[in-house]
């Protein structure tokens, strides 16, 4: 996958996440939310910064997102911030859109829930995490004994610890009506199961960080992609409520001939959701090619505008 050695086990990762902005207030807050909450994380591309009525997009992560050894990484030199192979977070706001997908509560501080409970958090292991700008740009902090469970202003729950991770964003947790399943669903993915990642040495066993959730499934296409965590929902009577916000689960795959600009056929390539997962979670499929040329004009178009 790719020319990154940690994938060569692989054809396909998963490679991060999209989320669907209410408005444009929310849309810029949550650049600034994920941006100065979590220490390393930075917007990495843009599209539709000329204003107007196109659609918003901003990359957030922790590193490259090119599947290849950047030309400036050396090592022993160069951080793990700047290697490739870092998933991301995409934000993305239409301005012509008018569904209402998650609305902040009134008042200097919000503290409405999640829309949904199909996702149970994102995780990210970070160095530091900052409770107080968490607050300050819009974020419902839920706890913070150990580790912070937070809303993002966008409406998608966030749990971050403090640890080192060579990605820090670490797997989507998924709340299941029936896990085995969801595992059945990922199998044919090419998610298998693997060995739970931790950010912090001690694997689970401290105060800091959570031991993996009794009955969960860690799976995951690679040990070393972003992966998924399937949990039982607590009431297994009542049907998991899909978190609108979140457009896509994005899984990018190594098509051979392909240019990374249409399928075999000659169509457009198509990267929106394809599959539905059983907790009515999105999935779309990007090939390769098509991701990294993507990442060459985006990232062009921010350095241009900025």
């Amino acid at each position: 996958m790719g020319t990154l050695p940690e994938f060569e086990d692989t054809n396909a990762i998963f490679q991060g996440i999209t989320i669907d902005v209410t408005d444009k207030a929310s849309y810029e807050q949550s650049i600034e939310f994920f941006t100065s909450c979590f220490d390393g994380m930075k917007v990495l591309r843009k599209r539709g910064v000329d204003g107007g009525v196109v659609v918003k997009e901003t990359w957030l992560g922790f590193g490259p997102e090119t599947l290849s050894i950047p030309p400036s990484f050396e090592l022993p030199v160069s951080s793990f911030a700047q290697y490739g192979g870092h998933a991301s977070i995409h934000l993305r706001y239409d301005p012509k859109d008018t569904s209402l997908l998650y609305k902040r509560s009134s008042g200097e501080f919000n503290n409405e829930p999640a829309p949904g409970d199909s996702i149970a958090y994102l995780q990210l292991g970070v160095p530091q995490y900052r409770i107080s700008q968490m607050v300050k740009y819009g974020g419902n902090v839920i706890d913070a004994y150990g580790w912070v469970n937070v809303v993002s202003p966008a409406g998608l729950p966030i749990r971050s610890i403090v640890g080192i991770r060579p990605d820090p964003m670490m797997f989507l947790a998924i709340n299941c009506a029936d896990v085995k399943q969801s595992e059945e669903f990922y199998n044919k993915l090419g998610f298998v199961r693997q060995d739970y990642p931790y950010a912090r040495l001690n694997s689970g066993q401290g105060q800091f960080e959570p031991p993996q959730p009794n009955k969960s499934v860690y799976l995951a296409p690679s040990p070393n992609s972003m992966g998924v965590l399937l949990l039982q929902n607590k009431n297994k009577k009542k049907a998991v409520v899909p978190n609108p916000v979140l457009r896509s689960m994005n899984v990018v795959y190594n098509a051979p001939g392909d240019d990374g600009a249409s399928s075999s056929s000659g169509a457009p390539v198509n990267v929106d959701p394809t599959l539905m997962d059983p907790s009515s979670v999105p999935v779309s499929f990007v090939p390769l090619e098509y991701l990294e040329k993507e990442i060459k004009f985006t990232t062009k178009v921010s350095a241009e505008s900025s």
